[in-house]
């Protein structure tokens, strides 16, 4: 069976960012809980002329400059995000109108009018569905390479308990057959129910009930002022127990089909991490049920003691216990590193966890090849996808420059009220000066042109 995988990635952060001990400061909270408890020091900001669009633009165009691509061998440019900037016409489309632009002139106009451009939409999960779409695509026939791009914008209301983990940015993945980064296995566990832990509805109002009833009834209007907003409406201990669930019931449906433990197959995992210690807590009792069934249970027990009548207080007491510590240092903390220092990514949380480990990974001089990858991935509404991808040969050298790290630290600090204001959209000017693709303009003359966006 041929191989199939990743063979290219890059990714676009935005160049401001909040430091979470100020915010913490400003809503009166221990700074402590949130780095120690949450693992979360700073987050992202877009910028006002950035979206996921924009973003997207970025991570391929930087993907294209890095492994000096052909437009033309690519068959596919499919995008996962939540944060669409349009109900019809795809994200995808405005990302890859900029890319144009910047191909054309070494490859004329329109040098990717035979690609296949798509956008997927499940929650945070979009982009890993998107690329197991893409992954059977490749594998067909010999030569076909695609892309995927995950962007996404995390915004929660001011002053919510979502606030702190506000993140933004994307991340664009080159797949071939023959990957050089990673080959990802054929076998996929999968479990979703449709369930509301997460979600951003249709909003209505009334403009009689608004203003009172003082609208003419003979006038032209619409009664129902329909409204969209990027705060989600969402139960966050619920959705926990969602994630959780649809994760355990995946690694079921992943170990039917391979008949092979995923803890016993995996030397690292990456997950979607709403924040950094996300996995961590969320993997625990998977992690539990795998060494009751190992010689290493009595380990545990010799350090916490045997299960009591409270499984819960016994559960806190081995997740903070140092048997289980150390499986999160060797196993989970490399892919936790960048989501302490960017927020929640949505879409791209799980691929920067990726990128976040290889740059961990990278700093030892180990012989990775062929070591596995555990992907855990997660979607509110709700899904989640296991699968395993291994190391290849070529992995160091493929990510060679992308400097993750150094370019988190070289981003612009916005103090809070700046932030608040642009949170509240009163922000007029944008604060950087970065030399990137950025929104333009938005139309509003031309009737036939009214919120189409331009990208330069």
């Amino acid at each position: 069976m041929v191989k199939v995988g990743i063979s290219g990635i890059s990714f676009y952060i935005p160049k401001l960012y909040v430091d979470l001990s100020e915010l913490a400061e400003a809503r009166s909270i221990p700074f402590e809980k949130l780095k120690y408890g949450l693992g979360l020091e700073r987050m992202a900001l877009p910028d006002i002329n950035e979206d996921a669009a924009s973003f997207a633009a970025n991570a391929l165009i930087e993907l294209f400059g890095r492994y000096d691509l052909n437009p033309g061998e690519i068959g596919r440019i499919y995008m996962g995000t939540e944060s669409a900037v349009d109900a019809s016409k795809p994200t995808a489309t405005y990302a890859v109108e900029a890319l144009e632009s910047k191909l054309e002139a070494s490859y004329g106009p329109r040098s990717l009018a035979n690609c296949d451009i798509v956008d997927l939409t499940f929650a945070c999960i979009g982009a890993v569905d998107a690329m197991q779409n893409c992954l059977d695509w490749v594998a067909a026939r010999e030569g076909r390479k695609a892309i995927v791009i995950a962007s996404d914008v995390s915004k929660y209301e001011l002053n919510s308990t979502g606030e702190y983990t506000q993140g933004a940015g994307a991340v664009a993945i080159l797949l071939t057959q023959n990957p050089t980064i990673v080959a990802i296995n054929s076998d996929w566990g999968v479990a979703t129910q449709s369930v509301g832990d997460f979600f951003k509805p249709r909003r209505i109002l009334r403009k009689s009930e608004l203003f009172n009833g003082n609208l003419d009834p003979a006038s032209n209007y619409d009664e129902v002022l329909e409204l969209f907003k990027e705060e989600p409406v969402f139960d966050g201990q619920y959705s926990n127990q969602c994630y959780s669930d649809r994760v355990t019931e995946a690694i079921k449906h992943f170990e039917s089909q391979t008949n092979s433990s995923f803890f016993d197959t995996s030397n690292y995992f990456v997950f979607h991490l709403p924040y950094a210690f996300h996995g961590r807590r969320i993997i625990l009792r998977n992690w539990l049920d795998w060494v009751k069934a190992s010689d290493h249970f009595a380990t545990l027990q010799e350090e916490v003691g045997a299960p009591g009548d409270d499984i819960n207080v016994w559960e806190k007491a081995v997740s903070k216990s140092a048997y289980y510590q150390s499986f999160v240092k060797e196993y989970i903390a490399g892919g936790e590193e960048a989501s302490s220092r960017i927020g929640n990514m949505y879409t791209a949380s799980i691929f920067m966890s990726l990128i976040s480990l290889f740059e961990k990974l990278s700093e030892t001089n180990q012989d990775l090849s062929a070591k596995n990858i555990g992907f855990i991935a997660y979607g509110s509404g709700s899904k989640s996808k296991v699968f395993q991808g291994s190391i290849q040969k070529g992995w160091k050298q493929g990510l060679k420059g992308l400097n993750l790290f150094e370019r988190l630290n070289n981003r612009q600090k916005v103090d809070i009220p700046t932030y608040e204001k642009m949170h509240r959209r009163l922000q007029t000017d944008p604060l950087s000066n970065v030399e990137k693709v950025t929104l333009k303009s938005i139309a509003k003359d031309d009737p036939t042109k009214i919120g189409l966006r331009t990208y330069a």
